[in-house]
């Protein structure tokens, strides 16, 4: 039997409802279950305050000047054929 990931919603009511379907081969075995809060997607609105928080936390930070530093020499390679 692989590992499956299901993604649900606990009802209003609290109680959360499972129901998968995992096949005849795989019948009358003992199975775990494990419930763990499941992490906050992208795009959520949760998700973007923290972003819009962030740039505004960060927004003009910079002290000084930016400035690109000597790059060197390319090294000499072959011609292609």
């Amino acid at each position: 039997m692989n590992r499956m990931v299901v993604h649900s919603r606990i009802g209003a009511d609290g109680v959360l409802h499972l129901c998968v379907p995992i096949g005849l081969d795989d019948a009358d075995r003992e199975v775990e279950v494990t419930i763990q809060a499941a992490e906050a997607k992208q795009g959520t609105a949760a998700a973007q305050e923290d972003w819009r928080r962030f740039v505004a936390e960060t927004a003009g930070a910079w002290q000084g000047d930016l400035e690109r530093p000597e790059q060197g020499l390319f090294e000499q390679r072959d011609e292609l054929p």
